[in-house]
């Protein structure tokens, strides 16, 4: 089910179980994003709850949305500032703890961790994890490449929606779901086609998450996949792009001026 209001779309609430989308903060030059919340009985989750310049309003919408659930986890699918540049924020006004991979535990420190909080931040290994939210148990699952080299996506089993980072994002959009697939298309294209590494990486995704029942499937930028034949034709394109490495060898040559 899904309802709407000023600050939140709610994809799915079964009375214990809650996923709720975040009104879009960003404005100006900064990208769009989409924080998205999970509450399962006491506890919650931010997923990618983006920079500095949101932080104050998305603290705000994410507090009112536990409603009396405490944050736990802080999930952080890669590196990238637009995910992780607000961690201290979040760690040094909650008890939660913030997951990423392994490979960016000295990295993301740079964004100004303070030393109480180091400790708070914790690595996930390559292969991925389950996460125990109140006893329901999210799933972490290994997006290597697509496109940071240490990248994790999260599969909720019991509202069946699948949060892919940046693959699926789109761009210059106004709408918040797709309809249309072809027409979507254009909106995806560029962006996959240089910031995904290579079709071998999306291959190992598809056959992965085939194996998921998946009712949404949730980017972080951009528009939301919606049932069975809709996450299947994002798949399906995924599975046979070709990207990033593979369409490169006419860009590594000498500039001649």
């Amino acid at each position: 089910m899904s309802e709407s209001s000023k600050d939140k779309i709610v994809l799915f609430d079964n009375g214990n179980h809650k996923v709720v989308l975040l009104e879009d903060h960003g404005s100006g030059a900064a990208v769009q994003a989409n924080q998205f919340v999970i509450v399962h009985g006491d506890q919650g989750m931010i997923l990618d709850p983006g920079g500095h310049k949101i932080y104050n309003k998305v603290f705000s919408d994410t507090h009112h949305t536990l409603g009396g659930a405490k944050l736990r986890y802080i999930f952080l699918s890669h590196q990238d500032p637009d995910i992780v540049a607000a961690t201290n924020g979040w760690l040094m006004t909650t008890d939660a703890e913030a997951y990423a991979s392994e490979l960016w535990m000295r990295f993301i420190p740079h964004f100004g961790l303070d030393h109480l909080v180091t400790e708070r931040l914790r690595p996930i290994a390559d292969g991925g994890m389950v996460m125990d939210l109140a006893g329901c148990g999210l799933l972490v699952l290994p997006a290597h490449f697509l496109h940071s080299c240490g990248n994790f996506h999260l599969y909720d089993p019991v509202s069946k929606i699948l949060f892919t980072g940046d693959l699926g994002a789109s761009v210059g959009i106004d709408y918040r779901e797709v309809s249309d697939f072809a027409a979507h298309m254009p909106a995806m294209e560029g962006f996959h086609r240089r910031y995904m590494a290579s079709n071998a990486a999306l291959k190992l995704w598809a056959n992965m998450v085939r194996q998921l029942d998946i009712e949404i499937i949730a980017p972080q930028h951009g528009a939301l996949f919606r049932g069975p034949e809709m996450v299947k034709r994002l798949i399906d394109w995924l599975d046979g792009l070709e990207c990033g490495i593979d369409r490169m060898a006419g860009v590594y040559t000498i500039p001649s001026s």
